[in-house]
């Protein structure tokens, strides 16, 4: 009974060792991953030019609230105060403007890293099948790997592998 299973722990062993296992460093590998690169640097120019919409918007109504306020004072009650529940009007429309404006940005980003994310998942799932790997485990952020033997982590070589599939797809 002994031998069994010393023969079975025997076997087991040898089986696990035939394993290929490797580990990428998650963050390391997004932060050098090309189309990331380029994903933020569009969302960064989107952003820009959203700001400066905002804060022209946002001059030209206090530019509009000032002229109303220096000439508030000459105006009969009634009509200032048709004026300015006008501008308070005004005001609140554009307020929601920017803010939909801002959440339409805010869903793309999400939207174009969560594709991303399934891209990159997916082309090292093709990378480890064509490298014979048996599994390729994640550190750090999304990761459960709490240590790794530099000879295993293979982050190097699957971020140029993602990076040649990004460029041969731009093309």
């Amino acid at each position: 009974m002994k031998k069994l299973i010393l023969t079975g722990v025997a076997i087991l062993t040898l089986t696990a060792c035939t394993d290929k296992v490797a580990f990428v460093d998650n963050s390391k590998l997004l932060n050098e991953y090309q189309e990331k690169k380029d994903i933020e640097a569009k969302l960064k120019t989107e952003v820009d030019a959203y700001k400066k919409k905002r804060d022209s918007i946002s001059l030209a109504f206090q530019t509009e609230a000032r002229a109303f306020d220096a000439q508030a004072k000459t105006l009969p009650q009634n009509v200032a105060q048709k004026k300015y529940n006008e501008l308070m009007q005004k005001s609140q429309i554009l307020q929601q403007h920017l803010q939909q404006e801002e959440e339409r940005l805010q869903l793309e980003s999400q939207t174009q890293m969560d594709s991303l994310l399934s891209k990159v998942k997916k082309n090292i799932k093709e990378y480890g099948k064509q490298k014979g790997y048996t599994f390729i485990l994640g550190a750090n952020d999304g990761g459960s790997i709490l240590y790794g033997a530099d000879n295993k982590d293979i982050t190097k070589e699957v971020t140029e592998y993602l990076n040649n599939q990004y460029k041969s797809g731009k093309k």
